[in-house]
């Protein structure tokens, strides 16, 4: 509560100091214009459409729920290093411990367990939309799926990113060990549901060092989506094909912290090569952008594959909202943050790195939340 109270002040600085101010006035030359220009002309004009939407999203940062603060101040911190993030990665942290704490001391036994996912799974009943409805099927055969799944699992994993364990760590991870998660990583249906869940799923899992079923789940994923078979998806099936490709490549990096071997995910890049332009055609900014950055993950800057996607970004974006809208044009801030900070990374990249962890940047951590403890 200590860091709370003084950080409101904090907040309120951050939002009027220079360091979120950003400068629009320069010219930004169109996506057709750019791509006549020398390379280090076109690059100026991306990292500048980063900039113009980065002033966006940090001048109302701190208006936007935890989650997504956090999703944003932990992706803009591991590129830039920058503390002026410091509050929303606490932010993130609080998130973490509130949610480990919940479910140390109340959603651990068998019986607790089965009301917290029929709760979960009524939610996904009540959409209307078709992942929803997809998933909500798909899953009430596995309705502690909901609970280990998208949730345990996940905050388990971002505490371990911190150098940081909840301090009942062994209890949550006995919980862990009584099922298979064979059992949803290799399922088809799940696949279709929830592919790029799964991929951040089964490599958490491996980070944690309980059950490694990554190739298992890398082994059903390719059965279930057989790329001779992309012309008989539907958009929607194809996208789902296409995040879990993504973020195959994004769980392996542990989320934008380390470079991946092209080599070892061959088959994903030769993928997007040979079908790039149906990616942009049939899939949405987020996807695009997602491709791009696994290629600069690699260390793949000057493939064609970057540009394009760079330009497709580009050209999306709805300057008089300072932002890529949806695709149906909203440019509600919140809905949005996921979209525009991958394509802040995009335009600008930084390179990947560990950051923050306890011991490299202590003073984030002077005050860690509740629940939590160094490992």
């Amino acid at each position: 509560m200590k860091l709370l109270q003084a950080g409101f002040p904090l907040i309120i600085s951050l939002l009027v100091s220079p360091a979120f101010a950003v400068s629009t006035s320069a010219n930004v030359p169109s996506t057709e214009s750019a791509s006549a220009a020398p390379r280090s002309a076109v690059l100026t004009s991306y990292q500048q459409d980063a900039e113009l939407i980065r002033q966006t999203y940090e001048s109302q940062l701190f208006t936007l729920p935890a989650f997504k603060m956090g999703h944003y101040g932990l992706r803009m911190y591991r590129q830039t290093q920058d503390d002026k993030y410091e509050a929303a990665i606490w932010s993130d942290m609080a998130r973490v411990a509130s949610r480990l704490n919940h479910f140390a001391t109340e959603v651990h036994t068998p019986e607790q367990i089965q009301v917290y996912t029929e709760k979960r799974a009524q939610k996904y009943r009540q959409k209307t939309d078709d992942r929803s409805k997809l998933r909500y099927s798909v899953t009430k055969s596995k309705p502690e799926y909901f609970y280990l799944g998208v949730d345990l699992l996940g905050s388990m994993a971002r505490a371990d990113e911190y150098g940081l364990k909840h301090r009942d760590d062994e209890k949550l991870r006995q919980i862990i060990r009584r099922y298979d998660f064979s059992d949803y990583a290799s399922d088809p249906d799940m696949i279709r549901a929830w592919a790029a869940q799964l991929a951040n799923q089964v490599y958490w899992l491996r980070q944690l060092g309980e059950q490694d079923v990554v190739g298992e789940f890398i082994k059903a994923f390719r059965a279930t989506y057989p790329d001779t078979q992309d012309a008989s998806l539907s958009d929607k099936q194809l996208m789902n094909k296409i995040y879990g490709l993504t973020h195959i490549i994004f769980a392996a990096s542990e989320y934008y912290q380390k470079p991946v071997n092209e080599h070892e995910f061959k088959w994903i890049y030769d993928y997007y090569r040979a079908n790039i332009d149906a990616i942009l055609e049939r899939t949405k900014e987020d996807v695009i952008a997602e491709v791009g950055i696994n290629f600069l993950l690699a260390g793949l800057d000057n493939d064609p594959v970057v540009d394009k996607t760079r330009a497709a970004i580009q050209k999306a974006i709805d300057r008089k909202a300072g932002m890529v809208p949806s695709v149906d044009g909203e440019t509600e801030l919140r809905d949005g943050e996921h979209r525009n900070v991958l394509s802040i990374m995009l335009l600008d990249w930084r390179g990947a790195k560990a950051v923050p962890t306890v011991s490299k940047q202590p003073h984030i951590f002077d005050s860690i939340p509740y629940g939590l403890i160094a490992k």
